[in-house]
């Protein structure tokens, strides 16, 4: 029996995709429409945003595990996040978590290792870019982690705040992050990005990104799935 899988969510549009992955892709290991059993909780989004602008990431971490209780109540046998930012909090919530959780960045840094990447772009929201959820990890694998400049971090980090967590998608935001990611490969020497926001596959793939992605959210489902089926 497939391992029911606990989905701790944040933003709509990411979580939205990654339990559309995990079912979309379970079906190709489990015949025509199957996949694990997958469970969803997520408090309002506000109360994580007013958390993170004020530094709390106790709050943050206790907003956490409110719907990890949850799940585990519904029958969840592990957790995952498809929210880069509020990995800030995961020292605090592994300590005290009813169950076991997959990290988001410890499964990007695994793929970035896997394909041999050695200079990694950061994009995602201010507060993750700003942070260091990701580059002890990255530098873990031997990885460099390479910021966008200030004014960039914060160009992207509206338009995933006032576009793409809304589900909009917009050319003019597209070509804005296509150019950042295009300064990250010609100027700062990077191999590969990372959607180190979970709304920004929602604009940006291969297929129209300067460097090769490694799309954390799909990444994670993937991820899940695995685990759910295999162990």
């Amino acid at each position: 029996m497939a391992k029911h899988i606990g989905i701790v969510a944040c933003s709509a549009e990411g979580a939205a995709l990654c339990y559309r992955t995990i079912c979309a892709e379970g079906s190709r290991r489990l015949g025509p429409h199957g996949h694990p059993e997958v469970s969803l909780h997520t408090h309002s989004l506000a109360d994580y945003v007013a958390c993170l602008d004020r530094g709390d990431i106790p709050g943050v971490g206790k907003l956490m595990l409110s719907s990890a209780m949850k799940l585990q109540a519904a029958g969840a046998e592990f957790l995952i996040c498809p929210d880069n930012t509020i990995h800030q909090a995961m020292g605090y919530v592994m300590a005290r978590s009813p169950l076991p959780w997959l990290h988001i960045v410890d499964i990007v840094a695994a793929a970035a290792a896997a394909e041999g990447y050695r200079r990694l772009g950061l994009l995602g929201t201010r507060w993750l870019t700003d942070g260091d959820v990701y580059p002890a990890t990255l530098q873990a694998h031997g990885i460099a982690c390479v910021r966008p400049d200030l004014a960039e971090r914060q160009c992207v980090d509206e338009i995933i705040m006032t576009e793409l967590v809304f589900g909009v998608v917009a050319p003019a935001s597209t070509a804005v992050v296509e150019r950042v990611i295009a300064r990250l490969k010609d100027q700062e020497g990077c191999d590969a990005v990372a959607l180190a926001c979970t709304e920004l596959p929602l604009i940006i793939s291969d297929a129209n990104s300067p460097l090769p992605t490694l799309d954390s959210t799909r990444l994670l489902a993937r991820a899940a799935l695995a685990h759910a089926l295999f162990g």
